[in-house]
């Protein structure tokens, strides 16, 4: 029910982040319009390069005043006066790392008069993710009813938030008795309205904060009463979630990243998450493990290791040896909690009927 609708950018360049031009530049001149236009002719470029991206372009008139390059909203160089005829420059790719940037050449003519050509690029990580294989150890129960959106540790105890497929009020979230794999009986827990579809979950100090699908609403409980002190608005879809002890890190079924302040819910930072080859879309549920990110990648049996500064894949772990074991007719693979009092890893699925303690290995 969720889809990411991926749409062609029009220039890919690779730098130190690697980049690889989808335009190339091109010797014959191109009739653009513009006061000064990109020396790109649309066709797909083979060659990689380093850091340093050679960027050409054409000075169409005399009339300009002032010529800028403008990278990711930064000015990197301006030409005052410029003359007629091909000009060049290079450009540092790398510097806002992985993700789609914009490169702009701005003209502003004598008469006052501002034109703009515009590419958007995609920064490439320059490096290939290491491929691990997910093993299991040690299998639990888990509740075949349960539509696992949020799998959580904290201080020992297990958590669990389900989403909502049927909008009948089922999106609930609890402590889980990783015995049993049932809700542990008496345990506080919140059942949402059917209107909302639960999400991703995390706890914050002894706030639980549980996303909604496309409610953009984000609601916070107390964790020990699971009483609901207060909710938060966000634009967009809600996917997984996790935190750093510092920040809410959330996905949102893109290849982003957000950063959110926990007292505000506003947004500190974001990443795109990108591997050699392409973004790597589809991020679900998340989870946060000695410095890196972990996700989900909905719809697979595939988990992506990121390095939550710059967004770069640093491992893939192929899960699917683990449907024989706990998908037992479920659904795909979500749900990744570890406990790090015991340094311990588990998985899960949705509608699956095992937890599995799993053991990664190259």
């Amino acid at each position: 029910m969720k889809r990411y609708l991926i749409i062609g950018l029009i220039l890919l360049i690779i730098g130190s982040f690697v980049l690889v031009p989808l335009l190339r530049n091109n010797t014959t001149e191109i009739e653009s319009g513009f006061p000064a236009s990109f020396r790109f002719d649309g066709n797909l470029g083979a060659s990689y390069g380093d850091a340093s991206i050679p960027i050409a372009f054409d000075v169409n008139t005399d009339d300009i005043k002032t010529l800028e390059l403008i990278y990711n909203d930064s000015v990197f160089q301006t030409w005052r006066s410029p003359k007629k005829g091909v000009m060049s420059t290079v450009l540092d790719a790398d510097y806002y790392g992985v993700g789609a940037r914009t490169l702009i050449l701005r003209a502003t003519l004598k008469n006052g008069n501002v034109e703009e050509d515009t590419k958007v690029v995609r920064v490439l990580s320059d490096i290939a993710p290491n491929y691990l294989t997910a093993t299991a150890v040690t299998t639990y129960p888990h509740n075949k009813a349960n539509y696992t959106q949020g799998f959580e540790f904290h201080n020992g105890e297990l958590w669990e938030s389900t989403g909502n497929p049927g909008n009948t009020g089922e999106s609930v979230v609890g402590k889980i008795d990783l015995k049993s794999g049932q809700f542990i009986t008496g345990s506080k827990k919140n059942a949402l309205d059917a209107t909302y579809f639960g999400e991703g979950i995390t706890i914050f100090g002894d706030e639980l904060f549980q996303l909604t699908w496309q409610n953009g609403k984000c609601f916070v409980y107390d964790k020990n009463t699971m009483q609901l002190k207060k909710d938060f608005a966000y634009v967009g879809e809600g996917w997984g979630l996790c935190n750093d002890g510092k920040s809410l890190i959330m996905s949102d079924g893109t290849e982003r990243i957000t950063f959110r302040d926990p007292k505000t819910f506003k947004t500190l930072r974001t990443i795109e998450v990108y591997d050699n080859v392409d973004a790597r879309p589809n991020l679900n549920e998340l989870e946060y493990i000695d410095g890196k990110i972990y996700a989900n990648l909905y719809m697979t049996s595939k988990i992506i290791v990121i390095d939550p500064n710059s967004g770069k894949v640093l491992e893939e772990i192929d899960a699917s040896g683990l449907e024989a074991v706990g998908k037992m007719g479920g659904e795909v693979l979500n749900g990744i909690a570890y406990n790090p009092a015991t340094k311990k890893l588990y998985l899960t699925g949705k509608y699956w009927g095992k937890i599995i303690e799993v053991a990664l290995s190259e």
